[in-house]
């Protein structure tokens, strides 16, 4: 692979909001040839002013490139998926940074895309939206999710070595109807759960009172109601049923609380707090232990299924290296 210590690498990005925006900065920042292109005419205007490369057409900007990434809104990605491989070679690695990946990965399985397409989504982001939100600091640290299918284990590793060298984030490897369900916990929900906070405060009868007496708790908890309503909108559509049944699993445990308040049972609501506050803590940081793992040629479903395990125990990548006779992985598994 090869990476910002070599001029010879061409990447592209299409769609330059905020994660795309944030990607054509790290790229460039890291000295990459790099390439933007958006749909808007005003925020192709916007990255010139600020010195980004900008194509007028997107075909001009993916032209010849070796990487391509691809952003935008959700339902924009299939058509895009497809202009974009058209217009590159074969030898031409495409991902995308959007928030659902069963969808997109069963398109590009549709179009025969498997061996060059690698379905990722980088879990970093903010409330806001457009290019001026946009930092190449943004996936410093952050988990960036990768989706390995055989087939397509040769994209996966030149990718993985790119998002761990170039943008210093952690590479979680997961099956891509595995990432829908798991973010619909981690991340859609509590759009869900956000925006309720946030609208039952605006219907009350006390509004004024309750946003002037807002605190840490209430701010946070609905931040992200202050994302752009289509981008929330498209989200939670295109995860629909994983988003239902994950709502499911927070109401159950919403109605536990409800009924030990209404009870007035204090130790079970000691109890649920204090399990919820177990899960809390981990956020602060979990211990991991290191595993080295390699696989040669033709072990392509093992390494597939070990990665896919990777990510589902809760693990990450933080190194990808070609070896002589295959691949070697280092991986950061929570210790238990």
């Amino acid at each position: 692979m090869v990476l910002s210590s070599d001029a010879r690498l061409r990447a592209a990005v299409v769609g330059t909001g905020l994660i795309g925006g944030s990607v054509l900065l790290r790229l460039h920042a890291a000295g990459i040839d790099v390439t933007g292109w958006d749909p808007d005419e005003p925020t192709r205007r916007q990255a010139r002013l600020a010195g980004l490369p900008t194509a007028e057409r997107l075909t001009e900007a993916v032209s010849g490139r070796d990487v391509v990434f691809l952003g935008g809104p959700l339902p924009t990605l299939p058509a895009t998926l497809a202009e974009v491989a058209a217009a590159t070679g074969e030898g031409c690695l495409l991902t995308d940074v959007g928030s659902t990946k069963a969808e997109l990965a069963a398109f590009a399985v549709e179009r025969g895309l498997t061996d060059r397409f690698v379905p990722g989504h980088p879990m970093a982001g903010t409330d806001q939206a457009g290019l001026a939100a946009a930092s190449p600091d943004l996936f410093t640290g952050a988990a960036w999710v990768l989706c390995p299918a055989p087939g397509g284990l040769a994209a996966f590793r030149r990718l993985a070595t790119l998002v761990t060298e170039v943008f210093a984030a952690r590479v979680v490897p997961l099956a891509a109807d595995r990432h829908d369900a798991v973010v619909a916990l981690a991340s859609h929900v509590p759009h869900l759960l956000a925006g309720a906070l946030a609208g039952a405060a605006h219907r009350s009868p006390s509004r004024d009172a309750v946003l002037a007496l807002a605190a840490g708790s209430f701010r946070d908890g609905t931040r992200v109601a202050g994302t752009p309503p289509h981008r929330t909108g498209n989200m939670l559509r295109g995860n629909r049923d994983q988003v239902l049944a994950a709502l499911a699993q927070v109401t159950a445990f919403l109605d536990e609380l409800a009924g030990a308040l209404r009870v007035d049972d204090a130790d079970a609501l000691l109890a649920r707090y204090a399990e919820a506050g177990a899960a809390r803590s981990e956020l602060a940081g979990r211990p991991y232990v290191e595993q080295v793992r390699s696989f040669r040629a033709g072990e392509e479903p093992a390494e597939v299924a070990w990665l896919h395990g990777v990510g589902a125990a809760g693990g990450h990548l933080g190194e990808c290296r070609t070896v002589a006779d295959g691949v070697s992985y280092l991986a950061h598994l929570p210790q238990v």
